[in-house]
């Protein structure tokens, strides 16, 4: 989380609007297959084979009729060393209201990570990522994108644990601030979208 301590977070940095900030390597599977396409790829190929196992492509998939979405995020947490976990059911509509006007409190200086539990369902999903925004007052104040990675259809969920990242210090990083989430693929397709709170503070309160 870069927000500029030597700066009020009110000022508005032009910089940060730009769509450039990227964590992490891009990942494409090429020109978009269907499931299907992606098992009737040379059967003979070993090495193939093991790229497509590792993408979690089998005979099966997971294609469930009661539900259209191809990524699902089930789970988002706090992950902080020496604290328990915060969980964030993505499921449940009352705990996303929750983490919007709420939040979360997160110590300044302090080192965290951001864990989610997700499934993908129907079809390969080529290079996931996590795009966010981050608001303090009406301004950005950081913005990131982070490589997830490329999954094939599975029941089982996947989880991914971001880089750890450091909450601002200082009077002036202290506060409340808004984040904007999106899950997007290589196709630009906007699978989840969501909005969360938090606050910079002197303790975890």
């Amino acid at each position: 989380m870069s927000v500029n301590n030597e700066v009020s977070a009110d000022q508005h940095n032009p910089e940060l609007e730009d769509d450039t900030f990227e964590h992490g390597p891009p990942v494409s599977l090429g020109e978009k297959k269907s499931l299907n396409e992606y098992m009737k790829m040379d059967a003979e190929d070993e090495s193939l084979q093991k790229w497509k196992a590792s993408l979690g492509i089998t005979g099966t998939g997971y294609s469930p009729s009661n539900d259209r979405r191809t990524v699902v995020i089930l789970k988002l947490s706090l992950l902080v060393d020496g604290r328990d976990p915060v969980d964030v059911n993505m499921e449940d509509a009352a705990s996303v209201e929750q983490i919007r006007k709420k939040g979360f409190t997160i110590k300044e200086g302090s080192e965290f990570k951001i864990g989610v539990k997700f499934r993908v369902q129907h079809e390969v999903i080529s290079g996931l990522r996590y795009v966010q925004t981050v608001r303090r007052r009406g301004f950005v104040v950081d913005k990131t994108s982070t490589m997830i990675g490329s999954y094939g259809p599975s029941e089982t969920p996947y989880d991914f644990t971001s880089e750890p990242d450091e909450a601002p210090t200082g009077m002036l990083a202290r506060g409340h601030y808004e984040a904007n989430g999106k899950f997007v693929d290589d196709d630009k397709v906007v699978h989840h979208e969501f909005v969360w709170a938090f606050d910079v503070a002197k303790s975890w309160k």
